[in-house]
């Protein structure tokens, strides 16, 4: 069984790189394999609007057919039996390079036809999905910019497309080494300081138990198919 870490982070080992590295940690406590791959190591596009995917007989099977330096990426995620998308918050939104990987994954495995009130879908079993947000604000900042409304919608679109998802938002992150350096007075490097000290160990512990649960999914899955 096999997950495939996805980081939309431009930066390397950093909030959301870490908080990766400790979900393939639960991954592997829990007995899957993971990979990760880091989205700005790879030139591409979002969606080019082909629509090859949604032609009568297609026969992409769910995987975007556009080929540019992502399509090996969308191969490994398309075998991948659980996947975890770590994505830093910029401008309300997840990076663009996540939301460009997301059309790119999601789009081909859903369809416009509908049967029951529900969407069919390009999949035959239950992806387990994890999506986890990192961003610079506050909590309560998170929330009285309306966050939660903006940034669950992705996480819903990924369990309707692949059958299940897990989101955890990781805030206050610390964004500099050296706030000095910066011009900001929105933030207090003190409080930052004291902020991570105090709660980043837990935000990735959350992780790595997203890492546990979700192997643990995938798991279930892979068995009751055997």
């Amino acid at each position: 069984m096999k997950v495939i870490l996805i980081n939309g982070s431009p930066r390397k080992n950093w909030n959301t790189d870490q908080a990766l590295q400790k979900a393939a940690e639960g991954i592997a406590e829990a007995g899957g394999t993971s990979e990760t791959i880091r989205l700005y190591d790879y030139a591409f596009k979002g969606c080019v609007e082909c629509y090859a995917c949604k032609i009568k007989g297609s026969k992409t099977n769910g995987l975007c057919a556009y080929r540019d330096e992502l399509r090996p990426v969308l191969e490994k995620v398309h075998e991948a039996d659980a996947v975890i998308v770590g994505a830093p918050v910029f401008y309300n939104y997840p990076a663009g390079q996540v939301r460009s990987f997301l059309e790119r994954w999601l789009f081909p495995v859903g369809t416009y036809l509908w049967e029951d009130g529900r969407q069919i879908v390009v999949r035959d079993k239950v992806i387990p999905t994890g999506l986890i947000y990192t961003m610079n604000c506050p909590k309560d900042m998170m929330e009285d910019w309306n966050y939660p409304a903006i940034l669950s919608d992705t996480a819903n679109t990924m369990k309707q497309i692949m059958g299940d998802n897990e989101l955890l938002y990781i805030c206050n992150t610390y964004q500099f080494r050296d706030y000095a350096r910066y011009d900001m007075n929105l933030f207090s490097e003190e409080e930052k300081h004291a902020y991570r000290d105090a709660h980043f160990a837990e935000d990735l512990e959350k992780a790595k138990q997203m890492g546990v649960s979700i192997a643990q999914k995938a798991l279930a899955i892979e068995k009751a198919k055997a």
